[in-house]
C-alpha cells in the first residue's frame, strides 16, 4: 500500500533540541537573576551539558555556586525551565518538507515529554496549521509515551489510514521505531549529527527501515517520492 500518512516526531526531528535545553537554561539563569540575585547559573549550566552531563544540572550548579537549596527549590527551577516560552525555530530541511508534501498527504505529530514543555515548543514553531492531528503522548498518560502503541494506533485512526500506509519519522532508535514496525508502518530515523540520540546504539529491532541525516533524503527515497510536489536534485 502507497503511503498516504506522514506522522513526525518533534524534539530533534524538527528543530534543534539543544536549542530549547540553552533557552530553558536561559530562562532558569533570568528568574534565578530576579528572585534570589544570583548570577552564574546559565554559564555553569551550559558547560555541564557541554560534557555530556543530563541529569541533576540544577543540583550541580548550585552546588558549584555555593548556593543552598532544597527540593521544593529545585522544583521551582524545573517548572520554570519547563513552562518557559522556547526561543527554538523549525530546522530548515524539515520545514522544506512539510512544505512540499502534496496536499492529499495527511500529516500527523506524535510527540513525548512533559506536556506543558511539548505544547510551549509546539507553539513556538508556529506549525500548527501543517499538522491534521498532534498527539502529546502525555496527555495519555505516562504509560503511554512511546514506544506504547496507543499513539501510533490513535494516530492511524486519526489520518484515516491503515497501518500499512503510515510513516514515522523520529530521531530516537530507543523508542520511536519499534512500536510501529511492528504495527506495520514504514520508519525513517533522522540521525542528526548534533542530536541528543545520535550515537545511541540499539538492537536490529529497534532501527527504523531507512536510516538519513538531511530531511531532505527523503525525497531520494523510491516509496516516498509521491509524497511530494517536487523532486530535490
Amino acid at each position: 500500500m502507497p503511503i498516504k500518512a506522514v506522522v513526525f516526531d518533534m524534539d530533534d526531528t524538527l528543530f534543534k533540541e539543544t536549542d530549547y535545553v540553552l533557552s530553558g537554561f536561559s530562562a532558569v539563569d533570568k528568574w534565578l537573576e530576579e528572585t534570589i540575585g544570583l548570577f552564574g547559573f546559565y554559564h555553569h549550566a551550559i558547560e555541564l551539558f557541554g560534557k555530556g552531563e543530563k541529569k541533576y544540572i540544577f543540583n550541580r550548579v548550585l552546588d558549584s555556586l555555593k548556593v543552598r537549596y532544597n527540593k521544593d527549590f529545585i522544583c521551582q527551577l524545573i517548572d520554570v525551565y519547563r513552562n518557559h516560552t522556547p526561543i527554538i525555530s523549525l530546522l530548515e530541511d524539515a520545514r522544506y518538507v512539510l512544505n512540499n508534501l502534496q496536499d492529499s498527504i495527511k500529516v500527523g505529530l506524535i510527540t513525548d515529554g512533559y506536556l506543558s514543555s511539548q505544547k510551549q515548543k509546539f507553539d513556538a514553531l508556529g506549525i500548527q496549521e501543517k499538522f491534521d492531528t498532534v498527539i502529546f503522548t502525555d496527555e495519555l498518560g505516562r504509560d503511554h509515551w512511546k514506544p506504547d502503541p496507543l499513539p501510533y494506533e490513535l494516530a492511524s485512526l486519526k489520518l484515516k489510514s491503515i497501518p500499512s500506509e503510515c510513516i514515522y519519522i523520529g530521531d530516537n532508535v530507543n523508542k520511536d521505531f519499534v512500536t510501529a514496525k511492528k504495527l506495520g508502518w514504514l520508519t525513517v530515523h533522522i540521525n542528526r549529527y548534533e542530536g541528543i540520540y545520535s550515537q545511541a546504539k540499539v538492537s536490529n529491532e529497534y532501527e527504523a527501515d531507512y536510516q538519513i541525516n538531511d530531511m531532505k533524503e527523503l525525497f531520494h527515497i523510491e516509496k516516498l517520492k509521491h509524497l511530494f510536489k517536487l523532486q530535490v536534485v
